[in-house]
C-alpha cells in the first residue's frame, strides 16, 4: 500500500509541474509585451491625426481581443462590443485634429499585463464646438493581454 501511495503522489507532482510547465509556455514574454504595448499606443496616436481615416479606426481595433473590457474609470464609462467602439472612433473621424501625439514615459510589466504612463498632447476642435480645444495631460492605462497577444481588458486612469 505504501508503495502505491508514493506512486501515486509522484505522479500527482508530475501532473502539477507539467500543467504549471504549459501555463508558464502560454505566458507573453516581457519583450513581446513591450513590443505589443508600443504598437498599440502608435495605433492609438495614428488614429488621432488630421489625416486619419477608416483604416486607422480598423489597425486600433486590430490589437483588441473579440471579448473585451474597456473602462474609463473617470468617466464610469464601460465597452465591451467591438462595435460600439468602432462607431465611436468613427464618429471622431468627423472632429478636425489640428496635431496629436502620445509618448511612452514608463512601463511596468506583469505576467499578461502592463501598465503605461504616457503624455498626450493634442488640439482639435471636436464637431460639437465651435472652437478648437488644446489639452496636454500624463496618463496611466493598463493593458491585459490574452496568451496570444489580444488586449481583452483596457482600463484608462486620467492624469495630471
Amino acid at each position: 500500500m505504501e508503495g502505491s501511495m508514493k506512486k501515486v503522489i509522484s505522479i500527482l507532482i508530475l501532473l502539477c509541474l507539467a500543467s504549471f510547465t504549459s501555463y508558464a509556455a502560454n505566458q507573453l514574454t516581457e519583450q513581446q509585451i513591450k513590443n505589443l504595448t508600443q504598437d498599440f499606443i502608435a495605433a492609438k496616436n495614428a488614429r488621432q491625426q488630421p489625416d486619419s481615416d477608416e483604416e486607422d479606426v480598423e489597425h486600433f481595433l486590430s490589437f483588441i481581443a473579440d471579448e473585451f473590457k474597456d473602462e474609463h474609470l473617470k468617466f464610469n464609462v464601460t465597452v465591451t462590443s467591438k462595435e460600439e467602439l468602432r462607431a465611436g472612433m468613427l464618429a471622431k473621424l468627423e472632429d478636425k485634429i489640428i496635431f496629436s501625439s502620445i509618448e511612452i514615459l514608463e512601463m511596468m510589466i506583469g505576467s499578461n499585463v502592463v501598465f503605461v504612463k504616457f503624455k498626450e498632447h493634442a488640439k482639435g476642435q471636436p464637431a460639437h464646438l465651435d472652437k478648437p480645444i488644446e489639452y496636454s495631460a500624463i496618463n496611466i492605462m493598463s493593458l491585459e493581454f490574452t496568451d496570444s497577444g489580444k488586449i481583452k481588458h483596457i482600463r484608462r486612469h486620467h492624469g495630471l
